[in-house]
């Protein structure tokens, strides 16, 4: 039986990328309360007992992520919706940032990114459905000082998403990408709490995200309500990157 053919199973098959913790690890909580079946990728070992699948990957190894997929579509079915979240921070002044520093920003945050949208989308063309939904962050547009590496990663995201959302919307494959601004995750404790308060005055808000505010815009994207949303850049930020 092909996978077209195959009797369909409640809710979709959702992979999440980096979803062990923070912004990750609060889609995979958005899409199982939402029914779906929803599998999730870390460097290491993180089991939740949730309900959810949990694979080691990391996306920098197209070995890791071929296995993942092959697991993910023998347990669960072919991926539905992508939430491409896996990331990094390396951050130096560019005057003291290393060939290798940069590459391994750009690697894991831009080339994995491609690495599993390439191949969810070898599936979601056969089904003539799916959702990617990729992580870039408020840095792709205000430039953060310190963040060359993270910011040309991040904006590379919001271009390589439009260029994949004109190839795939013929087969009903909508791409999007959430620009997060400050989120209360463990990459934002591990900072000064003065540099912190720093960044807040960047918010009109005045405050940080929870990663369930990020977790809840990229469930809008992913479900029936944004089906003629394609190649859009929803910023999830307080207003931080407002009018740049």
């Amino acid at each position: 039986m092909s996978e077209e053919d195959r009797e369909p199973a409640p809710g979709r098959c959702v992979l999440v990328t980096g979803g062990s913790r923070g912004i990750g690890a609060a889609c995979v909580s958005w899409f199982l309360a939402n029914g779906d079946r929803v599998a999730y990728t870390a460097r290491g070992p993180a089991e939740r007992g949730d309900g959810s699948l949990g694979l080691v990957c990391d996306v920098t190894k197209p070995e890791q992520i071929e296995a993942a997929f092959a697991q993910v579509e023998e347990r669960l079915g072919p991926v539905e919706v992508l939430v491409s979240n896996a990331g990094i921070t390396r951050d130096t002044l560019i005057a003291r940032m290393g060939e290798e520093v940069w590459g391994e920003v750009i690697d894991t945050n831009l080339t994995g990114s491609y690495r599993v949208a390439r191949r969810a989308v070898t599936k979601m063309l056969r089904l003539h459905r799916g959702r990617i939904i990729f992580i870039s962050s408020v840095g792709a547009f205000v430039g953060l000082p310190g963040q060359a590496n993270y910011a040309a990663s991040k904006a590379g995201l919001v271009g390589m998403a439009r260029a994949l959302a004109r190839e795939v919307a013929s087969r009903s494959i909508t791409v999007n990408v959430v620009a997060p601004g400050l989120v209360a995750t463990d990459m934002i404790e591990a900072l000064a709490a003065e540099r912190v308060e720093q960044m807040k005055g960047l918010v009109p808000l005045g405050r940080t995200a929870t990663a369930e505010e990020i977790a809840a815009a990229v469930g809008f994207l992913a479900s029936d309500g944004a089906g003629y949303i394609t190649g859009a850049v929803l910023p999830v930020d307080g207003g931080m990157g407002m009018g740049l």
